[in-house]
């Protein structure tokens, strides 16, 4: 059986479809702070998987989860993950992101789990020293937040060393989409992601474009946007990779290619047929100028290529976003009904 921390949130639930819909044997541990129950029902549906509600935080919580359970490996995705919130508030993603991932490894030497995939990010590299970003660039996260992924993935060597726990690490770059079927995609409170922050703008929400004098073909910031149904993919490779005695790793994840705000916002609109409220904004302090990821890593090792294109990952989005307000809506008046 594979656990799943953080498998009611945007990512993990891509990853247990892909794991349901391959007949696998999944439990989910989620505190469903930021993840949504509504997402566990609809994953029950596809195949009847476990659910224990609780937080990394509580060690007798995921002690019960082992001890209940028959669990051979772990992907973990559940963490605390806004950059701006971390630079104001470090206690609570120290606490949350390290401390309870301190309690997760435990657990798992307790019961004797020695394998976990965990959900990295790119914000361990810090600002590029150059571009694309492979693995052996610097580490040097500049916030809290890229600090805790960092620590994790110190401690998962330490780990490693000393009690043969073995893992690999996937650092993500910049996820996007949601599933073909539109099952499920994201759905954040508040929503800080380009695309979706994009799609969800109207006359009464105007999207914000910060900065337009960046060194780029068009003057705004280039990111590298990974699909969700691909970067589930990569999870389950990585899965397979320890396995089958793959030593502890870490990769990339991303699509070795780059697309600007502008071309972000230019596919938005096409997909939108319609055309979308901008107001143009001065560039916020720290973001960097471009981030690409190098992936001849994960392709070489793991066999894995991302597969769908920026314009593929946009388009489910929007059906996503379109399915959202009617669940949104649903779950508005049955609150009124209630009361």
């Amino acid at each position: 059986m594979i656990l799943v921390t953080g498998g009611a949130g945007y990512i993990g639930s891509h990853l247990v479809l892909s794991l349901l819909e391959k007949n696998k044997d999944v439990i989910v541990f989620d505190s469903l702070e930021l993840g949504h129950t509504e997402i566990i029902d609809i994953l029950k549906k596809i195949k009847n998987i476990k659910f224990v509600q609780g937080n990394l935080k509580n060690i007798d919580e995921i002690r019960g989860v082992f001890l209940s359970n028959k669990i051979d490996s772990v992907v973990h995705f559940a963490a605390y993950s806004q950059v701006a919130e971390s630079v104001i508030n470090p206690q609570k993603y120290y606490y949350n992101n390290v401390y309870g991932t301190l309690n997760l490894l435990n657990a798992m030497l307790e019961f004797g789990v020695k394998k976990i995939v965990f959900s990295s990010t790119a914000s361990v590299y810090g600002e590029p020293v150059y571009c694309p970003i492979d693995e052996k660039h610097p580490l040097n996260p500049i916030n809290p937040y890229g600090n805790t992924k960092f620590m994790v993935e110190r401690i998962l060597d330490d780990y490693d060393k000393a009690y043969d726990l073995r893992s690999v690490r996937l650092r993500y770059f910049n996820v996007a989409g949601a599933d073909i079927n539109v099952r499920i995609g994201e759905w954040h409170e508040p929503e800080t992601h380009l695309i979706p922050n994009i799609l969800k703008a109207d006359s009464n929400k105007i999207f914000k474009l910060y900065g337009t004098d960046y060194n780029t073909s068009d003057g705004t910031c280039i990111r590298d946007y990974i699909n969700v149904e691909d970067l589930a993919d990569a999870h389950i490779r990585a899965l397979n990779y320890l396995e089958e005695g793959g030593k502890t790793n870490y990769f990339n994840l991303g699509t070795k290619e780059g697309n600007s705000v502008k071309e972000v916002f230019n596919l938005c609109e096409k997909v939108k047929e319609e055309k979308i409220p901008v107001e143009i904004c001065e560039r916020r302090s720290g973001d960097p100028e471009k981030l690409i990821a190098d992936i001849n890593k994960i392709e070489t090792e793991l066999g894995w290529q991302p597969k769908k294109s920026l314009e593929d990952s946009i388009k489910s989005a929007y059906a996503w976003e379109k399915e959202l307000i009617q669940i949104e809506s649903n779950l508005n008046a049955s609150s009124v009904f209630e009361k």
